[in-house]
């Protein structure tokens, strides 16, 4: 099987080498280098040989992109998934069924491989930029550059992997903070193409300005790439700031922002909401008889807000409003502890807000799109996508993977007391141990749905165990015959072995 070079290998290397030719039309690596680098991954026996040969041509020699790389060693041990019947659950046969994977996410994307390619349509990731909260291959030192090499190393071949997961009209979104940004946004420039650049959105994450000397950095980034822009489907976009309401049976977009521009506060140019009792002083005459007019048809409303002020305000249909996306996600991150709160859990720090995700996937995802979020930590994205289902009736489908990190609060491993217990909760309205005593029940019915938990599991090559071990139903598959099976296995999993660089 060693020898054996698969359908799936093939794919991969033609992809490697077509981004070669593309870095060689742009002029970022000269041709000699490029033919070898192409003659080298068409030689490579493995998909990680081919993506750490495709690696090295990441050098920018036009714009100066350059990390140190490390590279990724192979075994012959292969990787492959094994159902946790412990923590999968099965509440309606007819329902939905979600993924979490427990393990190294480069063996989870590679693994998905074998199912996905070219079928997810949403990937949101929050790697673990923050020098504090690093696993052991990507520790991350702002004194020292070296060490953010390793952030990027690690990112490099799992977004090569992502990429080939993403349908054809896929987004990503990565979230990432004030120090790292620009890095990590070369480097999705090397693997998606700048060209496929859409965006960098802004996350507001905290208050005011704080101890703040110099700049207040109360923000983070969320870099989105289309894997091909010119099929993004840009009629999908929705407003983003503000939540949704249901009015009458239909769902509406509050907009609080209709007049702005308020001058004479804060020195002269402050940007400043303009109250309906401010309209004669600020907007002139004019400009009220307008307001009142629209007042009078209802395009607008008036709220008012706890200072006694009436609020200008238009609901605009969920469906009406495709031709405004706002730049800056108002959405603090203290809430996201606060989501995780009211399920009854506290050992897990900085989780991003459901909202936050719920309000990306919405923006970039059809109902019934596959969302995968491979560095899922507390489970934030499996719960967003839930909730919108239950929302608008969609049938999205939540991938989770993460590293079952053992830590002081999770000393079973962040799978086994955060994430499944987080699914657990929200799904069934109690916990492995039958607990339902948690606050999100008081106000929150189960979300409902299957989990299926799958576990990274090893076994070695020169046996008849990858045979007998492997269970194809897990990867979309009907039982197949043992003649069929010995050669579904030995097309996909010879590219599933892997192990890290020793130090």
């Amino acid at each position: 099987m060693k020898n054996n070079i698969t359908g799936e290998i093939k794919k991969v290397k033609g992809d490697l080498a077509a981004e070669i030719d593309k870095r060689l039309a742009d002029k970022i690596i000269e041709k000699t280098n490029a033919d070898l680098l192409k003659k080298l991954i068409e030689q490579a026996e493995t998909i990680n040989e081919a993506i750490m040969i495709a690696e090295l041509g990441t050098t920018y020699k036009r714009t100066g992109f350059h990390f140190d790389k490390r590279l990724e060693k192979m075994t012959d041990t292969i990787k492959y998934f094994k159902k946790n019947e412990k923590l999968s659950f099965v509440q309606d046969k007819n329902a939905l069924t979600h993924k979490l994977i427990t393990g190294d996410n480069y063996d989870a994307l590679l693994n998905l491989l074998i199912q996905y390619r070219g079928r997810v349509d949403v990937i949101y990731i929050d790697p673990p930029y923050g020098k504090d909260n690093m696993g052991e291959f990507a520790k991350t030192n702002y004194e020292n550059a070296i060490t953010r090499d390793n952030l990027l190393s690690m990112l490099y071949p799992r977004l090569v992997l992502a990429r080939q997961l993403l349908s054809d009209n896929g987004v990503i979104f990565c979230s990432i903070d004030d120090k790292n940004q620009a890095y990590v946004k070369g480097l999705f420039d090397e693997v998606f193409e700048e060209s496929n650049f859409v965006g960098t959105l802004i996350h507001q994450r905290a208050k005011g300005g704080g101890q703040a000397k110099h700049i207040v950095k109360g923000h983070d980034y969320i870099h989105t790439f289309a894997k091909n822009i010119s099929n993004m489907d840009l009629s999908r976009q929705k407003i983003i700031q503000g939540k949704t309401v249901e009015i009458n049976g239909e769902q509406f977009i509050r907009n609080d922002d209709i007049v702005r521009k308020v001058f004479g506060k804060y020195d002269g140019n402050e940007d400043r909401r303009c109250f309906y009792e401010q309209l004669l002083e600020y907007k002139g005459e004019d400009k009220k008889k307008e307001i009142d007019e629209k007042l009078k048809t209802g395009e607008l409303v008036l709220e008012k807000n706890k200072d006694g002020f009436s609020v200008i305000v238009k609901y605009e249909r969920v469906d009406d409003a495709k031709s405004k996306v706002y730049s800056i996600i108002k959405i603090l991150s203290e809430i996201g502890k606060n989501d995780l709160e009211a399920i009854g859990l506290t050992n897990f720090d900085y989780p991003k807000p459901v909202e936050l995700v719920s309000t990306l996937i919405g923006f970039a995802a059809e109902k019934d799109a596959i969302i995968l979020d491979f560095f899922a930590g507390s489970g934030t994205t499996g719960q967003a996508v839930l909730e919108l289902n239950n929302q608008d009736g969609g049938k999205r489908q939540f991938i989770l993977a993460t590293a079952n990190e053992i830590t002081d609060t999770t000393p079973n491993g962040i799978v086994n007391d955060v994430t499944s217990k987080r699914l657990k909760r929200v799904m069934t309205g109690e916990c492995y141990d039958g607990t339902k005593d948690f606050k999100w029940n008081e106000e929150n019915k189960p979300l409902g749905d299957n989990l299926d938990v799958y576990d990274i599991a090893t076994v070695a090559p020169y046996s008849d165990e990858p045979f007998t071990q492997i269970d194809e139903t897990l990867y979309g598959k009907e039982k197949l015959g043992v003649k069929e099976k010995i050669q579904w296995v030995c097309e996909n999993f010879e590219s599933t072995t892997k192990t890290l660089e020793d130090k």
